[in-house]
């Protein structure tokens, strides 16, 4: 985690750096904000599986997507309900039509929200850079064994 100045913060992952800011006049705009990022893991798993189901039986991706739209629920201040409508290419075949939805509704991102993990936070702190503590943490060292 690291945060490049403002209220813009990144993470990596396997690699990558992935930039969240905010809007303005909060943040600088200058990347999604992290509520943004979830809504777009959600249509990016949906539709990685609407593709490969199209990919695997030689069906033509042209015209392929898929849109989300989110629901607000204005006193609880959250989402109610996220819709996802598919978009099928022309001339997709109609045997395949319960097939490619069953194979959407595989989306591991969908699958952790319909059946959330626990979420547990610890919260470290570390010492003052000058005390006796933050010195004994330089000096230690741990050799494999």
């Amino acid at each position: 985690m690291a945060f490049p100045g403002g209220v813009a913060v990144e993470a990596s992952a396997k690699g990558h750096t992935i930039r969240t800011d905010q809007p303005a006049p909060f943040g600088g705009d200058s990347a999604p904000a992290p509520f943004d990022l979830f809504i777009a893991s959600i249509a990016t798993c949906m539709g990685f599986y609407a593709l490969r189901f199209c990919q695997e039986r030689g069906i033509a991706t042209e015209g392929l997507g898929l849109s989300v739209e989110t629901i607000r629920d204005p006193e609880k201040k959250r989402l109610s309900t996220i819709k996802t409508a598919l978009t099928l290419p022309p001339g997709f075949p109609e045997k395949y039509m319960g097939a490619i939805q069953r194979a959407v509704d595989q989306c591991a991102v969908k699958k952790h929200m319909i059946e959330p993990p626990a979420f547990e936070l610890s919260v470290l702190s570390q010492p003052e850079p000058n005390s006796p503590q933050a010195s004994a943490a330089r000096t230690t060292s741990v050799t494999p064994a």
